[in-house]
């Protein structure tokens, strides 16, 4: 699934440079922008984050300190551990806050059809953000959630030690 919202989250950012292109010429080779470009291009943002965010956690990718980790694995594993499970549970903790505060917000702007942009010029509702943010959401915390769940096995593994 962190697969799927991943190539979903890539296939936008080519959207989007499509459109800021397509954008930039019309504007300077036939005096004529695209309608809506700054509006598309802020909401895509916020959903390419969402969207590539648990694939970005399960590869181990995001943003850590890993000279400090490393330091830590090299002299003490078990409190690495530790730290990993630790550092889940904050993270399971916080993203569900997202995830809550994020919910009402989806809803109001489905119920109100609340949209972005200018009437006349260029409108987009922005539901389907608000449901990425959700849905990405969701899918981080799944990863979150077996990642805790395996931190603290191997945790109170026995064999861990030995390595």
């Amino acid at each position: 699934m962190t697969v799927g919202l991943n190539v979903l989250g890539t296939l936008l950012i080519v959207a989007v440079m499509v459109l800021v292109n397509a954008d930039v010429i019309g504007r300077g080779m036939f005096d004529n922008p695209i309608s809506g470009v700054p509006e598309i291009v802020s909401m895509s943002i916020v959903a390419i984050v969402f969207l590539q965010i648990a694939q970005t956690f399960r590869k181990g990718k995001l943003t850590r300190t890993d000279a400090v980790l490393g330091f830590v694995q090299r002299r003490a594993p078990r409190l690495r551990i530790g730290l990993d499970f630790l550092f889940s549970l904050a993270a399971i903790a916080l993203v569900w806050q997202i995830f809550t505060a994020s919910a009402p917000l989806f809803k109001k702007s489905w119920i109100r059809n609340t949209y972005e942009g200018t009437v006349g010029d260029f409108t987009a509702p922005i539901w389907p953000v608000k449901l990425i943010i959700l849905i990405g959401c969701a899918a981080l915390l799944v990863q979150l959630v077996m990642f805790a769940t395996e931190a603290g096995l191997r945790l109170i593994s026995k064999s861990e030690a030995a390595e």
